[in-house]
């Protein structure tokens, strides 16, 4: 792997992301059989967080663990951050003590910055821009269920948010075409959609209108209305999602044995139905569980040179 951290996936080429891929489904099959895999013994992993986490925290302590190093949790209420220490004086402190940064915070400047001034890895575990290591996952995922990623059809519906970001980037670049639903003022960052536009043979559709987004789909996506920080924002967005719910009659336009993924939690009645959510539980919780196999793989490709 060429890139010496994980920031977004705009920064991976399509081979970088098949290779983290593959090393992936190696290591969930060495887990699988008990088989040691302890390619990072003796290292640690500093984990901030400046955002509340379930899946983040444990699949990341959890990897670490199972590779043989130990991961060190910092909240940003615990640690000097939270007293305004400049992310660059943290950054190359911690660079001194560790081997490897995860950070799950707001801003996509603070990730890039303390990627700028730290001598080891930095991976983005969450910010509002984009979320890669969940759609690496997520991309494990369809690739269990279909066996190729090429050729299929992945639908986001919703908010044109981190995970919208990260998605349209992740399915273009290893060859599937794009759809998002959303409504005209939630649209997806500019700087991805400039991206899909210089993407040769694969395309991004962006509509208003879900069940034209849906139809012919082999994946659908979908996210909360109102992620963390936007909580001001729930009723004014309760009002404009509605509608935006990934349901039975949606389903309906997809494909026969489309896939449903969610990144969770999930507000279920909201984005999606609880029918559909139930129906697909097997795949939504493999694609939570292939968050840790995901994330080992890019700490290896990344921490076990330095």
């Amino acid at each position: 792997m060429k890139n010496t951290d994980l920031l977004k996936l705009l920064d991976l080429s399509s081979e970088e992301i098949n290779e983290i891929l593959d090393l992936a489904d190696q290591l969930k099959y060495d887990q699988k059989h008990g088989m040691k895999h302890e390619y990072l013994a003796g290292k640690t992993l500093a984990m901030i967080f400046e955002k509340n986490s379930t899946r983040t925290r444990v699949s990341f302590e959890t990897g670490i663990y199972q590779l043989g190093g130990q991961g060190i949790f910092l909240s940003s209420a615990e640690s000097q951050l939270g007293r305004g220490e400049p992310i660059k004086d943290t950054a190359r402190v911690l660079s001194r003590y560790c081997h490897g940064i995860m950070i799950r915070t707001f801003e996509q400047s603070k990730v890039e910055e303390l990627a700028e001034y730290a001598s080891i890895p930095v991976i983005n575990g969450l910010t509002d821009f984009a979320h890669p290591c969940q759609v690496l996952a997520d991309l494990m995922t369809i690739r269990e269920h279909y066996s190729t990623l090429e050729g299929l059809k992945a639908v986001y519906i919703g908010d044109g948010n981190n995970m919208a970001n990260s998605i349209i980037v992740g399915c273009l670049k290893s060859g599937m075409d794009v759809a998002v639903g959303c409504p005209d003022a939630y649209r997806p960052d500019q700087q991805v959609i400039d991206f899909a536009a210089t993407v040769e043979g694969h395309t991004l559709t962006i509509t208003s209108d879900i069940f034209e987004a849906a139809k012919d789909a082999d994946v659908i996506f979908t996210d909360v209305w109102a992620s963390m920080g936007q909580e001001s924002e729930k009723e004014q967005r309760m009002r404009d999602f509605e509608g935006y719910c990934v349901d039975e009659k949606l389903m309906a336009v997809a494909k026969p044995g489309c896939m449903v993924m969610h990144c969770l939690p999930a507000h279920r009645g909201e984005e999606i139905s609880e029918g559909v959510f139930e129906s697909h539980a097997d795949e939504i919780f493999e694609e939570a569980e292939n968050r840790l196999h995901a994330q080992k793989a890019v700490m290896v490709l990344l921490m076990k040179d330095n």
